[in-house]
């Protein structure tokens, strides 16, 4: 099946319209025609080549909303016209001990939305920037906000469970003081979520011009990083702190501000490591520093959910595909509250 998407050939060129192959629905698949897609950061690292194994050409995209077109003979939990997501992952082996447990982000044989290894044309995934895509059942998750906020929802199906998932496990709610490191595409949603679950939530910018905007989204408080006296304020008080922050920062003042048995999470993915922090401000009260990665297929449709009884989406700016490279070089200079959305419905033009 010819289908019309947008990537890119190389590293160092820029997105451009091309045609790409899908399969037909198999026994078990869900044949989507996508209505929007979300643009995500690690999109950028994936087609410039910032992260290695880059295979061109690369269609990138993994916050997929549509609605079915077909189904396969077997497929039983979705119906032709059903407004469905795609997120990050689209396989896994299925048999392992995470995908037992509906983890099926940290199954060794997950395949990715895009760039990774797959039987179909040309030999890896080419993901949601394209106007149609054919996933397994498993991998589709039912979408049951209003038709009207589809667009804004596409991006719950990467920043949206990449923060729900660590707020969950380390049980944010009420009687917790949750910290939020920055305030962008990750950390705006993690805002909103943290707030919608109860959770006392701080946000941490290292701009003062964002704290009305941050007070918007749900934070009951916004600290300056930058200001030492702001910080101090707050030492030894947080149960939990989500960082989601994409380029390399000092670790070392927000662990600072842990209470003894706290935790400190990294979702945020830098092209280069953060600096290391002192073992130290660790051991002296008991404190974690961790890393959590999207999450399983069950779990991203809880968020869902959970987003859809709470009237919970992202706050998006929706463009052409055809202002895609404009819109990363935007994303590089912060210039985006929170999350640009491609009408897929442009590719037709």
């Amino acid at each position: 099946m010819n289908t019309k998407a947008y990537g890119a050939h190389a590293g160092d060129k820029p997105l451009e319209p091309m045609r790409i192959t899908r399969r037909a629905p198999g026994a078990h698949d869900v044949q989507i025609d996508i209505a929007y897609c979300g643009v995500c950061h690690s999109d950028i690292h994936q087609v410039r080549s910032e992260w290695a194994g880059t295979l061109f050409p690369c269609v990138p995209g993994h916050e997929i909303v549509g609605r079915v077109s077909a189904v396969g003979r077997h497929v039983s939990a979705f119906e032709v016209g059903d407004l469905v997501g795609v997120g990050c992952i689209v396989d896994s082996c299925k048999h392992c001990e995470e995908c037992d447990a509906g983890l099926e982000n940290y199954c060794d044989g997950m395949v990715g939305t895009y760039n990774s290894p797959t039987p179909d044309e040309p030999g890896w995934t080419l993901g949601g920037y394209s106007q149609r895509i054919v996933v397994h059942e498993r991998y589709a998750l039912a979408i049951r906000h209003p038709e009207t906020q589809l667009a804004a929802v596409a991006p719950l199906l990467c920043a949206g469970i990449t923060t729900y998932s660590p707020l969950r496990h380390w049980n944010a709610g009420p009687g917790k003081k949750v910290g939020i490191v920055g305030i962008g595409g990750l950390g705006h949603m993690g805002i909103k979520l943290a707030h919608a679950m109860g959770a006392c939530v701080v946000a941490f910018t290292t701009s003062g011009s964002k704290r009305e905007a941050a007070k918007a989204l749900g934070a009951d408080e916004v600290i300056v990083s930058r200001n030492t006296e702001e910080m101090a304020a707050h030492s030894k008080s947080f149960d939990f702190i989500l960082d989601t922050v994409a380029a390399p920062h000092d670790l070392e003042a927000f662990l600072g501000l842990l209470k003894r048995d706290g935790a400190m999470t990294l979702v945020g993915a830098p092209a280069t490591p953060h600096p290391s922090p002192n073992v130290f401000n660790l051991i002296s009260r008991r404190r974690s520093l961790a890393g959590s990665m999207i999450g399983g297929i069950p779990e991203t449709q809880e968020m869902l959910d959970f987003c859809a009884r709470n009237g919970i989406v992202a706050d998006i700016e929706l463009i052409r595909a055809d202002q895609i490279n404009e819109a990363y070089e935007r994303m590089l200079k912060s210039d985006i509250r929170y999350r640009f959305v491609i009408d897929v419905a442009t590719l037709a033009d």
